[in-house]
């Protein structure tokens, strides 16, 4: 039997703001505990604390809104391969295997998310903006995991064979 998605997909409605699903998406990945008016403020409060950066910084490599900003930050997170374990003849090995626009998607969200949480002493939104500025200039905790998987599926593409 294959795996069965949800509807999910098809009930998302775009956020309220921007009117987008990719950050309708992201702020249903925020959400903690059904809390969704939290996880609106959060993501809305680092957008809006992205684009006073953005006025002061003037930078033409940079996007001019928040949300260009967040779409760039999103790319260049997102993995294009990751390795998984696979069992063969009894032994373990780490195969790269091409990932899926969805998959790809709940990686990115996952890494940014991650890297937000583990850094503590600000709030939340402030995290957040950072770690989206960040992004968008390729650096940032969640663009170093990114490349730490590409490598890691660079290094096992001897073992590309087994992924059938």
């Amino acid at each position: 039997m294959p795996k069965q998605f949800t509807a999910s997909e098809s009930q998302l409605k775009p956020d309220p703001r921007y009117q987008d699903l990719t950050v309708a998406k992201f702020i249903n990945c925020m959400m903690r505990g059904g809390k969704k008016a939290t996880a609106q403020r959060v993501v809305y409060d680092a957008f809006d604390a992205l684009q006073l950066r953005l006025d002061k910084e003037k930078s033409d490599a940079l996007p001019k809104t928040s949300i260009e900003l967040f779409h760039k930050a999103i790319e260049n997170v997102r993995p294009s391969v990751e390795v998984r374990s696979k069992r063969v003849g009894g032994a373990n090995y780490q195969v790269p295997m091409q990932l899926n626009r969805r998959r790809a998607q709940s990686l990115t969200f996952r890494w940014i998310i991650e890297a937000v949480r583990e850094e503590k002493g600000k709030p939340v939104a402030i995290r957040l903006a950072k770690e989206l500025f960040d992004a968008a200039k390729n650096e940032g905790k969640a663009v170093t995991t990114r490349e730490n998987t590409h490598r890691m599926a660079d290094a096992n593409k001897a073992f590309a064979h087994f992924a059938w």
